[in-house]
């Protein structure tokens, strides 16, 4: 039976604003993979939660029987187990996302652990927000962002 650890974190500078995801990916304590990914304008939550997906994604392609996952955020844990209740469409689409993939594992462990222990994932996501604003602010400096392209009226 293969088993991955998963460390998820998701980043937002505001509340909406640009986010981020981060997972650590680890198997017999080695890390195999690190994903890092700009989530475009969002919430906290909703990067916390893409974070799961990623990681979840990420562990199924690895073909794991059984996961652990870590995270820092007492609302997603609290939620996963039913503890609290999902009051936001948008989190409970994507809650409803997490819960499809989750059953293709034989076993599936959450863990809320302290933020000092998630600093490999709070990092991925944190410099995806980075790195995204920085190349959209050199894009803008020489007029190429985005919203500027010709095709961004389809």
């Amino acid at each position: 039976m293969k088993e991955i650890e998963i460390f998820i974190d998701g980043a937002s500078k505001g509340n909406p604003g640009p986010s981020g995801i981060g997972a650590v990916i680890c198997q017999n304590g080695q890390t195999i993979k690190n994903l890092s990914h700009y989530i475009g304008i969002n919430t906290n939550n909703v990067a916390e939660y893409s974070a799961l997906i990623y990681g979840l994604q990420e562990a199924l392609i690895q073909r794991a029987d059984r996961i652990k996952v870590n995270t820092d955020s007492q609302l997603l844990y609290r939620q996963i187990k039913k503890i609290y209740k999902i009051k936001s469409e948008k989190i409970a689409g994507l809650y409803n996302q997490a819960m499809h993939l989750l059953s293709a594992f034989k076993e599936a462990e959450f863990v809320n652990i302290p933020r000092e222990e998630n600093r490999g994932a709070d990092k991925l996501a944190t410099s995806a927000i980075k790195e995204a604003l920085k190349k959209d602010s050199f894009l803008k400096i020489r007029g190429e962002a985005e919203d500027s392209y010709p095709h961004s009226n389809w």
